[in-house]
């Protein structure tokens, strides 16, 4: 199939691709992503940011050179500082803003105030500028601390509401698959996020609760065309529930593409332009976190909420029974297996409904009507009647106009 005519198929939902007959496929992506997820969690870690673990920041302009030098000088300074946690060093560093106003942000171990200070002084010295250039703040871990329990707080809260709301909208097996799907997009966003090391910040966290809302709503149109595909279904015999869904996904999957190649536009100039070409760095926690969550919300609401949602279904007792019903029919060659077979028609019925027929068929020797027979005993006009018919019973034909006469 050519690409254009493709694209006209998808449009058109017609597209006819097999997604829900295969999702023990997609049920084994979905697992081994998973896997993956919790392998980066268990082995990469997340670094943590410091508003999470609490440190210092030092923020050096470009012009004293490369940020290799002077996170060197940094270094240096720290060299003979310890904490509680360790010696003291660099945790992170990066370039904010760009042009003459661009700085080196670095972040450390958490310092005394007189161990800032005596950071601060060794660094101006070393790179030989003035003291005020280098600017320096703390941050404690406890407002990073009291930013996840709000996160979680709200995360929880959005779950029930929405459920309650898929529940009441469409029902409860509706509501499973599609908060499966939620928790699914929120793993695989996480797990890329620990395997490319960015740090979480309070950016992250509201990335993460901005791509719920985006998250659930491909699920929602998707399972809205699913309702309406099959109301009514069990009164049939010709589709199965698994199929009325796969339609409905073809039918829904071009609006699905074009709403996340749409959204995902702007969030990857933000991160690649943004981050990546301006240098602004506290966006590219944020744009990395929009730009896999909706990528991977697209994934699972097309292969993983809508498969769920056909295998649940498919354990309710009405729709088992008409998926075999739909089946049976189609092995039995296009009648309904379990529809009840008419009595055959006894011979005294055949003849009764032949001489109720508007039409009847011109009689026979083998089969006399008796209508026709009938119709040859009637008297002519003009002629005398008699008291009986003559040759009434076999059809035959009267002998001329006397009464009673012979038969020939």
């Amino acid at each position: 199939m050519s690409r254009s005519g493709l694209a006209s198929r998808l449009y058109r939902g017609e597209a006819g691709l097999s997604i829900v007959p295969r999702r023990k496929l997609w049920f084994s992506v979905a697992g081994g992503l998973v896997l993956l997820a919790v392998l980066s969690f268990v082995i990469q870690g997340f670094h943590l940011g410091i508003e999470f673990r609490g440190g210092n920041e030092f923020q050096v302009p470009v012009s004293v050179g490369t940020m290799e030098r002077a996170e060197a000088a940094i270094g240096n300074a720290l060299a003979d500082k310890s904490t509680p946690a360790g010696p003291a060093q660099v945790v992170s560093s990066q370039q904010v803003g760009n042009g003459a106003n661009a700085t080196y942000l670095f972040r450390t171990s958490p310092l005394e105030q007189q161990q800032a200070t005596d950071v601060r002084t060794a660094v101006a010295a070393d790179l030989g500028i003035e003291v005020d250039q280098i600017s320096d703040s703390r941050v404690s871990a406890a407002w990073g601390a009291q930013i996840t329990q709000r996160a979680l707080l709200g995360l929880v809260i959005f779950v029930v509401l929405v459920t309650g709301y898929l529940v009441i909208r469409f029902e409860l097996r509706m509501a499973i698959a599609a908060v499966s799907g939620l928790l699914l997009d929120l793993l695989l966003t996480a797990g890329i996020y620990s395997a490319v090391g960015f740090e979480v910040t309070p950016s992250t966290i509201v990335g993460f609760l901005t791509i719920l809302g985006f998250a659930l709503y491909d699920s929602v149109v998707v399972f809205d065309k699913i309702q309406e595909n099959t109301r009514g279904i069990t009164g049939g015999s010709s589709q199965t529930y698994a199929e009325a869904a796969n339609l409905a996904l073809n039918q829904t999957l071009m609006r699905s593409i074009n709403t996340s190649v749409v959204a995902l536009l702007p969030v990857g100039g933000l991160l690649f332009i943004g981050a990546g070409l301006l240098g602004a760095g506290t966006l590219k926690d944020l744009g990395l976190v929009l730009f896999v969550g909706m990528g991977a919300a697209f994934f699972s609401s097309i292969f993983l909420s809508t498969p769920l949602l056909v295998t649940l279904k498919e354990r309710e007792p009405r729709i088992r029974q008409h998926t075999q019903r739909v089946l049976a029919r189609r092995a039995g060659g296009g009648r309904d297996a379990s529809a009840p077979r008419r009595p055959a028609r006894q011979p005294g019925q055949a003849r009764q409904q032949a001489a109720e027929a508007p039409a009847a068929e011109p009689a026979t020797e083998e089969a006399p009507a008796e209508a026709t027979a009938l119709a040859g005993t009637a008297p002519k006009v003009g002629s005398r009647p008699t008291g009986k018919r003559s040759g009434g019973a076999r059809g035959g034909r009267s002998g001329g106009n006397r009464p009673g006469g012979k038969r020939r």
